[in-house]
């Protein structure tokens, strides 16, 4: 199998991480992927790098297909100025609700409705305040292909103690998208389940119309979907054990079906029986031949990133598909993925070669 690796970013002393967060997203041969730039820090826990500096949102720009890449602070307006937080460790300075309290702009506000889904220039990135309880979302949209962006206009809380996003949707006409959220649970922890929410008059009202999948005992997090038909979707969600050291519990990810448009899901299989040391989400998208392509990090070793694809409409998956196996240590995955016109495959991810040094941004052309 042929394939190419490639750096998005890298900077000495700095961590780029978690692409899985915001969004990959591409026009032709023209690719956009966001992901966090922190300060490393080698030894300073599961993720190398420290609190005490502050994150920023960075995006980095392809207009070769994915070879070569530009990058830039993201222009996405955040809650009190003060940038949007990849984890509960990287709350803006000031925390939203603070923000909100002496007046900051821009806030996340009910969305005026008129989004127009189907924009031949969209693009959609979801954020959140942190995980768990009192968790809010919200999402901001692009019609120039992520040169700037319009929001943040918030998600509902749908009843539920908290609701992160990250960004995993399916469109479905110019008024009409469906999100696929995280709720929190009752006790303020993260991943009770995934829920999928709807609107058909372009964001004026989102609705919840179902649960993809829920679990009392176990985490249910960063779902990706894909559309196979009118009537079937399915959904990867990221799992793990509710209960033990995050570094050292069981990790999988399972795959979830709709048969009718989404009103209902039910459990399918399990693609990914372990992901590594704290898991990793999956990166789902359906292939131009038809099949369906999941990519995710593999935080055992050997480290790297890894794929499976599946000819049945996700019923049965092949071989398990080494994309790179050079990882340093397990702090690395949280990928991305698109299929361009010409069948090749761009997955991109963070990624370390060395644990003592910088994390950065990387991305894998291949062919299926």
């Amino acid at each position: 199998m042929h394939k190419e690796h490639v750096v998005v970013y890298r900077e000495p002393g700095k961590f780029a991480g978690w692409p899985a967060n915001y969004g990959l997203w591409m026009w032709g041969d023209e690719l956009v992927v966001s992901f966090t730039q922190c300060t490393f820090q080698a030894g300073a826990g599961f993720h190398a790098r420290t609190e005490e500096e502050p994150a920023r949102v960075l995006q980095s720009r392809s207009v070769d297909g994915g070879r070569t890449w530009t990058t830039q602070p993201s222009p996405a307006p955040s809650p009190g100025g003060r940038g949007f937080s990849a984890d509960e460790h990287m709350l803006p300075e000031l925390g939203v609700a603070r923000a909100i309290e002496l007046g900051l702009e821009p806030l996340p506000r009910p969305c005026p409705g008129g989004l127009n889904f189907t924009h031949p220039d969209f693009a959609m990135l979801c954020a959140r305040t942190g995980l768990g309880g009192g968790t809010q979302a919200w999402f901001y949209i692009s019609y120039d292909r992520a040169r700037s962006w319009q929001g943040p206009y918030a998600f509902p809380m749908f009843g539920q103690p908290g609701i992160e996003a990250r960004t995993d949707y399916i469109v479905n006409g110019p008024r009409d998208c469906m999100w696929f959220l995280s709720a929190a649970r009752e006790n303020g922890d993260e991943g009770a389940g995934v829920l999928m929410a709807r609107t058909t008059d372009g964001g004026k009202t989102i609705e919840m119309v179902s649960w993809v999948g829920t679990s009392p005992g176990n985490h249910m997090i960063m779902p990706s979907s894909v559309r196979l038909d009118g009537n079937t979707i399915l959904t990867a969600i990221r799992c793990n054990v509710a209960e033990g050291v995050f570094e050292d519990v069981d990790t999988w990810i399972d795959l979830y079906e709709s048969t009718d448009n989404g009103q209902s899901f039910h459990y399918l299989n399990r693609p990914v029986p372990y992901a590594g040391s704290g898991g990793n989400p999956p990166a789902m998208i359906r292939l131009r031949d038809g099949r369906v392509c999941l990519t995710y990090g593999y935080r055992a070793e050997p480290f790297g990133i890894r794929a499976r694809l599946s000819e049945d409409g996700g019923k049965t998956w092949g071989e398990v598909i080494h994309l790179r196996d050079d990882g340093g240590c397990s702090d690395l995955g949280y990928p991305r993925t698109v299929q361009r016109a010409d069948g090749t495959i761009v997955t991109v991810y963070y990624f370390n070669d060395d644990p003592n040094k910088e994390r950065f941004i990387g991305a894998t052309l291949w062919q299926p």
